[in-house]
């Protein structure tokens, strides 16, 4: 999809953007946060959950989930299985370090209870990737791609 640097930023952008906030507003309903947060607390946690997936996206996760999708499906010459690859991949890269984050939020607001850190990690990562793979693939992928090639790509070939 994207092909310029400037373009994987926009489309991180806002997959970032939509990946977040519903994973954002998942994870306070799992931890039963919503009365317990302010409203500014809430969105603090999204906006620094942002930044961090947009560096994860750009920098770390994104590159490498990329070069593994690509050598997975280097034999096939479908678009959608390339497509569907990267996506699983980004995902369980980005849910393994966005787990983290959550799980130091939770820890944040409401203090360490746990007897193992390990334990707690793996439970909010498999609940984090179980919904996080199905919104990636089946919402946020498509509809992020209709808003690309619909306003960005548009745009970008025009300048050029």
């Amino acid at each position: 999809m994207p092909t310029t640097r400037k373009e994987s930023l926009y489309f991180g952008l806002i997959m970032c953007f939509g990946m977040v906030f519903f994973m954002t507003l998942y994870n306070l309903y799992l931890n039963d946060m919503f009365g317990s947060i302010t409203f500014l607390q809430g969105i603090s946690d999204f906006l620094i959950g942002f930044f961090i997936a947009l560096v994860l996206d750009l920098y770390l996760v994104g590159p490498h989930a990329k070069k593994i999708a690509l050598k997975l499906t280097a034999n096939t010459t479908k678009t959608l299985y390339k497509v569907l690859t990267i996506s699983t991949c980004m995902v369980i890269g980005m849910a393994f370090f966005m787990s983290i984050y959550g799980l130091v939020a939770t820890y944040f607001h409401d203090g360490y209870s746990s007897n193992s850190i390990l334990i707690e990690y793996l439970s909010v990562f498999g609940k984090n990737f179980i919904v996080a793979l199905p919104l990636q693939i089946i919402v946020m992928g498509p509809i992020v791609r209709f808003i690309f090639i619909k306003y960005i790509k548009p745009t970008q070939n025009s300048l050029a």
